[in-house]
């Protein structure tokens, strides 16, 4: 019998979302009747809210367990009558919750003593693991799309300064990515060289990202004054928006660049020692990857003729 009180668990981070839409569209469409929960960390909250997948989304700021005020919270959330609990996140502290919560309902995840257990996803691409997750709990396959997006709310979209004017044709790059990992970036003088060569096309590349990715940003520009620096001026909405219309995007390991790849347009990460491609890689329709373990090994021309490999099977 089809369940009807489903909680599916899924915190982050960006390209963990991105990722995960498969799974969610697959739920949504294969369980119609049934009220599905999502619990997710509080940045994710109002793009799932807006994408049709979920009848209720519930934030977890992640907040120690003694937090005595958030932990009755999610006690009350567990308590509910829920005959599944999907967990993507599939964490250590998703495990703490199933092992001190102790839910009734049938838990599929990684937690020791959960009823569903999972297989070993060793090697095994992020958005495949959650697909067969949701195929676990009953569900059939089907491939989600974000163009919700392009419907989304735009009352927290920071305006772009008069003095940016978006071209007809340009291309998206995603320089930074997590300050933890300063090995996971490209150097940007490669970016600037991919930025030189896109320019004799007349694609002028942005450059996207947040606050934290600025210096970055600002030294390819530094060496490409053409470039446009929307740095920290895009929500994921108006992000996944400009991408759609981009001629390419090229980015490190990071959850823009998933974004990127499921609007299928022509889409390049470039990743290092500290990603797997073999479970990191995006997924979309001209999504590819280029591996170099020391990423300042990886040459500028190899890059681009990579890209124009994609955007050749993308015309």
């Amino acid at each position: 019998m089809a369940m009807k009180n489903i909680l599916v668990i899924k915190h982050g981070a960006l390209g963990d979302i991105i990722q995960a839409i498969d799974a969610f569209e697959s739920l949504r469409r294969s369980f119609p009747h049934a009220r599905i929960t999502l619990l997710t960390a509080p940045a994710f909250a109002p793009l799932l809210a807006a994408s049709g997948w979920f009848d209720e989304v519930v934030t977890d700021p992640r907040k120690p367990i003694w937090h005595l005020q958030n932990s009755l919270r999610l006690a009350k959330l567990f308590k509910r009558p829920f005959e599944g609990i999907i967990d993507l996140q599939c964490s250590s502290r998703t495990a703490a919750y199933f092992r001190l919560m102790r839910p009734k309902a049938r838990w599929f995840g990684t937690a020791a003593g959960c009823s569903d257990p999972m297989p070993d996803f060793t090697g095994v691409n992020n958005r495949t693991r959650m697909m067969i997750a949701a195929q676990m709990a009953g569900a059939g396959e089907h491939i989600g799309n974000l163009d919700f997006l392009a419907e989304a709310p735009m009352e927290q979209e920071i305006s772009l300064p008069a003095r940016y004017s978006i071209p007809a044709r340009y291309c998206i790059f995603v320089a930074g990515s997590s300050r933890a990992k300063p090995s996971k970036r490209w150097p940007s003088a490669r970016f600037a060289a991919i930025a030189r060569y896109s320019l004799a096309q007349s694609i002028p590349p942005l450059l996207c990202g947040t606050a934290e990715d600025k210096e970055v940003n600002a030294a390819i520009k530094a060496e490409c004054p053409e470039a446009i620096d929307l740095t920290g001026q895009t929500s994921i909405a108006y992000l996944a928006r400009l991408m759609g219309g981009a001629e390419f995007i090229l980015g490190n390991d990071t959850g823009p660049v998933f974004l990127g790849a499921r609007t299928n347009r022509p889409t390049l990460m470039v990743m290092g020692a500290d990603t797997d491609p073999d479970m990191s890689a995006p997924t979309g329709k001209y999504a590819d990857y280029l591996y170099q373990a020391e990423l300042s090994e990886l040459p500028a021309q190899k890059v681009w003729q990579k890209l124009q490999e994609i955007r050749q099977k993308a015309d």
